[in-house]
Formats: C-alpha cells, sequence, structure tokens
C-alpha cells in the first residue's frame, strides 16, 4: 500500500489498542487517544495497556495522547472505538476537530442507546452526509489481534473507495480486510450477536450441552436473517464476517464478555454480580431491548432475543427462559423463503 493516510485511533480500551497497534505495526502513522491519563502514559511510554491487554507489547511508533485536537492533527482517517454510549458524545467531540479531508469509521458494535438509532445513522447526523463513513466489524477478539494472530474482518460503507481505503490500511500479513456495502446489515450482526452470545452463555452455563450450544447459534442466526431482511438488507452480509462469523465467535469464545454474562446468569449468579466481575462494558444489557424494538417495528418474532432480554430485566429465569422456547409450537424450519 502506498502512502497510507495517518490515523487517529479515538479510544483506549481493549479494542482500540488492539487497532492502534495493527495500523502501527504496518508502517501506518498512528497516534491513539484515551481519556485517563494515565492510562495513556503507560500505552505512550511503555508500550503497554496494563489496563486492558497487560502483557501484550504495542509497537514503539505507535503514540498515545489525551489531547484530542493534537490527535486528529493531520489524520487522514479516524478510527472511533468507544463503547455504544458514548459513541455520539465521542463524534461530537471530533466533528470541529476532524481534519476536512478525513473520513471517519468505527469499530463500535450497538445501537444509540435512548435512541435505538444505528450508529451510521447517529454518524451521519452529527457529521454531515459529505464525509465518507464505514463500519468494521466481525469475529475479532482484541487479545488476539494485539498478539498478531490471523483475523478476518469486514468495512462496510456507501462509499467503496472509502471502505478499500480503511480495508488498506488495515490488512496486513496476519489480519485480512474484506470490504461490502450493506452497512445496516453489517451493523445489525454486530449488535445482534451480543444478545445471542448471552443465550449460548445461559446454556453452557446451565450445562444442556453442545447440541443445545448448535441449535441456539443455528437458530440465532435465522433471527439475524429475518430482521435484516425486514429491514431491507442483504442476506449475505449476515452469512458472511459481519454475521454468522462473529456470531460463533462470541457464542463460543469465552474472551467474550457477553458469553462470560450468560454463564454466570445460567450458574445461578446475579446480574449485578456478574457484570461487576466482568469489569467491562457488556453491550447487550442495552442491545437486547433495541433489537426487540427493532423487531417489534418491523412485526418480526425473535423467540431467543425476547427471552434474552426478558432475563436480563429480571422477568423470567433463565430456567423459565428455556421452558419457553421448548413449548413453542412445531414447525417448519423456514415457514417462508428468507432468499
Amino acid at each position: 500500500m502506498s502512502n497510507p493516510p495517518s490515523v487517529a485511533v479515538l479510544g483506549a480500551g481493549s479494542w482500540g489498542t488492539a487497532l492502534a497497534a495493527l495500523t502501527a505495526r504496518h508502517g501506518v502513522p498512528t497516534v491513539l487517544w484515551g481519556r485517563d491519563a494515565a492510562l495513556v502514559a503507560a500505552i505512550d511510554r511503555q508500550h503497554e495497556n496494563p489496563r486492558y491487554l497487560p502483557g501484550s507489547a504495542l509497537p514503539e511508533s505507535l503514540r498515545a495522547t489525551t489531547d484530542l485536537a493534537g490527535a486528529l492533527s493531520g489524520a487522514g482517517l479516524v478510527l472511533v472505538v468507544v463503547p455504544s454510549h458514548a459513541f455520539a458524545e465521542t463524534l461530537q467531540a471530533l466533528a470541529p476537530l476532524r481534519p476536512a479531508h478525513a473520513g471517519v469509521a468505527w469499530a463500535t458494535k450497538g445501537f444509540e442507546p435512548g435512541s435505538g438509532r444505528f450508529l451510521h445513522e447517529v454518524a451521519a447526523g452529527i457529521l454531515g452526509a459529505e464525509v465518507p463513513l464505514a463500519v468494521v466489524t466481525g469475529p475479532s477478539f482484541a487479545q488476539e489481534v494485539a498478539r498478531g494472530l490471523p483475523t478476518a474482518l469486514t468495512v462496510h460503507a456507501d462509499d467503496q473507495g472509502f471502505a478499500q481505503t480503511v480495508a488498506d490500511v488495515l490488512h496486513g500479513p496476519a489480519f485480512r480486510a474484506y470490504t461490502g456495502d450493506d452497512m445496516c446489515g453489517a451493523e445489525l450482526g454486530g449488535a445482534m450477536k451480543n444478545v445471542l452470545a448471552v443465550a449460548t452463555g445461559v446454556a453452557d452455563g446451565m450445562a444442556l450441552g453442545l447440541n443445545a450450544r448448535a441449535g441456539l447459534i443455528t437458530r440465532g442466526l435465522n433471527e439475524m436473517l429475518r430482521l435484516n431482511i425486514a429491514m431491507g438488507g442483504r442476506p449475505e452480509t449476515l452469512m458472511g464476517l459481519a454475521g454468522l462469523g462473529d456470531l460463533v465467535l462470541t457464542c463460543t469464545g469465552d474472551l467474550s464478555r457477553n458469553r462470560r454474562l450468560g454463564l454466570a446468569l445460567g450458574r445461578g449468579r446475579a446480574i449485578e454480580e456478574a457484570v461487576r466481575e466482568i469489569g467491562q462494558v457488556v453491550e447487550s444489557l442495552q442491545t437486547a431491548d433495541e433489537v426487540m424494538r427493532l423487531a417489534d417495528r418491523h412485526g418480526i418474532e425473535l423467540p431467543i432475543a425476547g427471552n434474552v432480554r426478558d432475563v436480563l430485566h429480571g422477568h423470567i429465569s433463565p430456567a423459565e427462559g428455556l421452558a419457553r422456547l421448548m413449548a413453542r409450537e412445531r414447525k417448519a424450519e423456514y415457514p417462508v423463503r428468507l432468499f
């Protein structure tokens, strides 16, 4: 890749740090911005994120700062990697500081809390229609990316030239970056898989077996597909990295915070205690509500996601959720053709 744009990564959590390390290793000038001065200083001077990625060496070329204006100065690409509840606030802060030529991508998954809007809708509303936008999503644990283990993601944007620019920056010897143009489907997959990961975690916490796990993943994918098609998305988006890939990883890998939440609930732990022990944002707590609002809006029945929402709100126990699913009427696996 010739003359890659310099990158400003906003968000010094595990995923932001891993992506900043990735682009820095690819020879891309990269600055990582975070709010916590002590954490940023450790990243900048010790080349390690001791809170979120302890033991993972970061490239010496990677710079870190708490100065947002300084991080954005001269950037050709802005990559936002903050929790969904901080997404709008971060975009509002960067908007007046963004270099005129810099497009904005994000690796945040979820919906805007309260409004339930997709993040690409939030970004367009804050930054304007003229700013190139892209979502980076797919099966990826930050720890593995930070260690340089093989990973494949996808970049979706309305502007395919910008999608390719973002993919080129991320693509490298141990990292494959594909492109697409279904931002709605890509964001739905990245958000909804967190809800379904709670379901598989609950099943595993209750020791229901591998058959149950496989059934939940498969039927969960069906729920994702039906909702995406109802919203006008393309089924192949969710049959790829943004859907099936991310779903399998999050439902089966114990590095997933949402799966760990489900495991704890399935073992009888209180939700507050489980979240406290995880110690990081668990996106499914908000996402389950937004997914079900979308389902209601489009008249789509989502039994698994609906039961997860009710368990997370304490309306039913995990055992009651299982009983609900098993008591559903028998039917064809695909009563109507999806595509």
